[in-house]
């Protein structure tokens, strides 16, 4: 069977198998952009069965010459053997070459974050009153981007002070409270800014939403403004958690709150500078 055939049943299973919409559009795009390279490489469409292990070892080499991060190589290679697994089942190919590749080495480092003082910073570098709502609310809830985005006028529970995350990343609901800050800002919010008719929460009037690129432009713009040298836009989450760490929430409720499934994620997004780890070694 063709690849390019293939990788469309692939997405077809993964929605059969209920896989998230983004979970899906992501495979699809990394399988494709191995499908182009292998296209290019052997000058014309191939078959899944005519792929060699020399080919898998080139396209993962070509993302790394690229300067591609080796978390998200590291991603390429779990899509790449969930891919065959499936042609495996599927009796499309004879053997899982994907099984034969050695695993991507993944540089760990901190995710940069920034204080709570830096946020208000932002927040009032930030011109557009819907985009600015958006931000503060990922920095009050750990919300991601995406979830924001989708986030619908009934899943935002003022009276009980409670936001409800529908199918949130890995398609998990999870409910967030809302503290009396945010409240305030929400409230503000529907009765001052928001004028769209539509079912989303966040939105305005011209398209009854907003876009990852439209918030990114704001936050990009308002950092720039701010003399910032770091890309802002993912931190605004990341910082909740630690900001929350500092004022001595515990982890396990920091885990629960960011929608994590394991602590080692949760670890990523905490920062301790030297002088709190200096503090924490000189009490015993």
């Amino acid at each position: 069977m063709l690849l390019n055939q293939t990788i469309k049943g692939f997405s077809k299973h993964m929605e059969f198998i209920d896989r998230s919409k983004e979970t899906i559009r992501g495979y699809a795009l990394e399988l494709n952009s191995f499908s182009n390279f292998v296209t290019v490489k052997h000058n014309g469409p191939v078959y899944v069965e005519d792929i060699g292990l020399q080919d898998l070892e080139d396209y993962l080499l070509h993302e790394k010459e690229r300067g591609i991060a080796s978390a998200s190589r590291s991603r390429s290679l779990y899509i790449i053997k969930s891919f065959y697994n499936y042609c495996c089942k599927k009796d499309i190919c004879s053997r899982n070459l994907a099984s034969f590749l050695e695993p991507v080495k993944i540089k760990q480092k901190e995710r940069a974050f920034i204080t709570e003082q830096e946020f208000n910073d932002l927040v009032k570098a930030i011109d557009h009153p819907v985009i600015r709502t958006v931000v503060q609310t990922m920095f009050y809830t750990g919300g991601r981007m995406s979830e924001m985005i989708n986030l619908k006028l009934e899943e935002v529970d003022l009276k009980n002070k409670v936001l409800h995350i529908i199918e949130g990343k890995g398609k998990k609901d999870r409910d967030v409270p809302i503290n009396k800050k945010l409240h305030c800002i929400l409230s503000h919010y529907l009765t001052h800014i928001r004028e769209s008719e539509s079912g989303r929460f966040f939105a305005i009037e011209s398209t009854g939403k907003v876009s990852s690129s439209y918030i990114n432009r704001f936050i990009h713009e308002a950092a720039d403004k701010l003399g910032w040298d770091k890309d802002i836009s993912a931190h605004v989450r990341h910082s909740f958690g630690t900001n929350l760490l500092e004022k001595g929430a515990s982890v396990v409720s920091i885990q629960k709150l960011l929608g994590h499934a394991n602590l080692t994620v949760t670890s990523r997004y905490l920062h301790q500078d030297i002088n709190k780890l200096n503090a924490a070694v000189n009490l015993l």
